[in-house]
């Protein structure tokens, strides 16, 4: 029977020492750290230990004892873990000595290169990571020259195990990372088939957000004695993290995100979707209403996934739009909210999906979009976050409008003016203006903007839902025929021109192909993408607008890159069975196939001729570097 020693937040190891101290450690100078780990970490700009790494550190550094820690995404596990490790590895063997299984790529990927930041001055030291979706010859010969810490996903590990290029029958020390995730994932055949060739007197570290009964019977089956770190209450929330529910009916969903986007027009975050299909249709209504989205799921390449992520990383994206699955391992710490579009089948998600804000710091709000039937989940996550959620108002459109035009009026009063540049307009400009008032001026300047924000909500419907104490359906708010207005002011005609999609990046010129794709052959503006990233095997290709047709598309790169796609699509490249055809488009850029037909998207997107439509239209452009902070692209 497997007997667990805890640990409780900052609390010592009940009747047991190994190696918590009396006092908490205020500073890593005290953990027992070499001075060459201890000058990265400086260089990094860590100065205190979080309470996972005052807790873990010390076991790993002075004990064999397993362990288990139960900690949310963010803490630093990952120097928990990574910076005793580093230190107690043989440098003189390049043996596998301590092995790392993550459920993801990019945790691995991550995980790796903490590693390599934290040894940085350490000489001898190598850290291999393995995963799939990648060439694994490039792998196999990493490994062979050598590496005392691998760090991989299970189903890759298993491989390499299996043809004989891993070899872990000797390691020291096993960390399984983010345990309850790669069970969820289905990886416990994996887990099973590796285990049970490591060796007995390894030392296991098993960390986890959640302590689902999975992980009770996998540490009961591989770990001796355990000791148990409980970083907080197990499975809570994040204390950072402040945690706000909307109830509408189910039919308004989307018009509640979007209010939520218009109230807080500097947003970073993502939102959770239960499926795929649902992922594309909510990714792909926020990108033609005019919001800095995209979508990440199970049906993008590799190339097509690290090409999203890497734009919300550096912020090009406002609004992550994925399902649960394909947010692993996605590790961004500035988030500022995470919105639930669809709560999660298994609640304990939640806590997954609400630790991904509210890090290192910083405050984080994590919000719940439900409908007339799911209020009764709110009691069941407060029971087991241990946290409060408050029912907030979906905000109206006065409300909204509000918001929006103090955040463009502090926009507009931090805008850099170019006086050199200027100047020499600025006699004209006088002279056009002079019949008008200050007063005037500036109630004219704003309302350029915020005309079209008013005139979308304009006697915009309240979709808030009154709860009822019975289990009865909830009362809407919304008066009568007030619906239907929604509807009606939700239409594409009061949207913006789509000037928001014609930014570029920078002044760079941009060059337009035609390729003999379209819609009838399965493409879409994200596989465009991916076919582009393969083919030219080049991750800093630059893409502007896309128009995807029936049988044909357009898309366009920087100059810079027109070269690079010719040859690239010069070769016997074929999608799904058709050879691929790239060719520089003519003059205006709808080259000799310019009276070809777009494919049919009704009255509202024939009236622009020079493109497929609003639907079709997609600009994936790098952006400027401060993104829309008002509601210039909006409607």
């Amino acid at each position: 029977m497997m007997r667990m020693e805890r640990v409780h937040g900052q609390g010592k190891c009940a009747g047991n020492k190994v190696g918590t101290k009396e006092q908490k450690m205020k500073n890593f100078s005290e953990m027992g750290l070499s001075a060459p780990i201890q000058k990265a970490v400086a260089e990094l700009g860590f100065t205190a230990p979080t309470p996972i790494q005052s807790e873990v550190i010390p076991i790993i550094n002075d004990s064999r004892k397993d362990l288990i820690a139960l900690a949310q995404t963010g803490t630093g596990k990952t120097a928990a873990f990574g910076l005793p490790l580093i230190q107690q590895v043989n440098l003189e063997e390049k043996s596998v000595q301590a092995m790392i299984l993550s459920p993801t790529r990019e945790l691995c990927m991550q995980i790796a290169g903490d590693l390599q930041d934290f040894s940085r001055h350490v000489k001898g030291f190598n850290v291999v990571p393995v995963y799939g979706g990648a060439a694994i010859d490039g792998q196999i010969r990493q490994l062979r020259r050598g590496a005392q810490i691998v760090v991989g996903t299970p189903g890759r590990m298993r491989d390499l195990i299996g043809r004989g290029v891993l070899r872990i029958d000797q390691i020291r020390w096993l960390v399984l990372d983010e345990a309850d995730e790669m069970l969820q994932m289905g990886f416990r055949e994996e887990l099973d088939a590796i285990l049970s060739t490591t060796p007995a007197d390894k030392q296991t570290l098993l960390f986890s957000a959640t302590m689902p009964a999975e992980i009770r019977r996998m540490s009961g089956q591989y770990m001796h004695e355990p000791v148990e770190i409980s970083v907080g209450t197990m499975n809570a929330g994040a204390d950072d993290v402040e945690h706000d529910y909307y109830v509408s009916h189910a039919k308004h969903r989307y018009q509640v995100l979007k209010r939520i986007a218009d109230m807080h027009p500097d947003i970073y975050g993502i939102v959770f979707c239960r499926t795929r299909r649902e992922t594309k249709e909510v990714a792909d209504k926020l990108m033609n209403d005019g919001y800095n989205a995209d979508a990440l799921h199970g049906d993008l390449s590799q190339a097509q996934r690290d090409y999203v992520m890497n734009r919300f990383r550096k912020r090009q994206l406002q609004m992550l739009v994925a399902t649960d699955v394909a947010a692993r391992g996605l590790d961004v710490n500035d988030l500022t909210h995470v919105i639930n579009y669809n709560m999660p089948d298994e609640l304990e998600a939640y806590i997954h999906r609400s630790g991904r804000t509210g890090r290192a710091g910083k405050k984080g709000i994590s919000i719940s979009i439900l409908h007339t039937k799911e209020t009764g989940k709110v009691r069941q996550l407060e029971k087991i976050t241990k946290k409060k959620f408050n029912h907030a108002r979906i905000p109206g459109g006065e409300e909204i409008c509000k918001k929006q035009l103090f955040n463009m009026v502090q926009n507009m009063e931090g805008v850099e003016v170019a006086d050199s540049q200027i100047d020499q307009f600025l006699p004209e400009i006088y002279q056009q203006l002079e019949g008008l008032s200050k007063e005037d001026i500036i109630k004219k300047f704003v309302s350029v903007e915020f005309n079209r924000f008013l005139a979308y909500y304009k006697n915009s419907a309240d979709l808030n839902v009154r709860p009822a104490s019975s289990g009865r359906e909830m009362r809407s708010d919304v008066p009568s025929g007030a619906g239907r207005k929604e509807k009606r002011s939700n239409r594409s005609d009061l949207r913006d021109d789509g000037s928001a999609r014609k930014e570029r990046a920078g002044n760079s010129e941009f060059v337009r192909f035609y390729i003999n794709l379209g819609s009838k052959n399965n493409i879409t503006p994200p596989r465009l993408i991916g076919l582009m990233l393969d083919t030219t095997n080049n991750r800093e290709l630059n893409v502007g607008k896309i128009d995807i047709m029936k049988g044909f598309s357009f898309f366009e790169v920087e100059a810079r890159f027109a070269d690079l796609i010719m040859q690239s699509f010069s070769r016997n490249i074929k999608h799904e069975g058709s050879k691929v055809k790239v060719e520089l488009s003519n003059g205006d850029g709808q080259g000799e196939r310019s009276a070809a037909k777009p494919e049919y998207q009704g009255k509202r997107a024939r009236k622009d001729a020079s493109v497929a439509g609003k639907h079709s239209a997609y600009t994936p452009g790098k952006q400027k570097k401060k993104h829309r902070k008002g509601v210039k692209s909006r409607y």
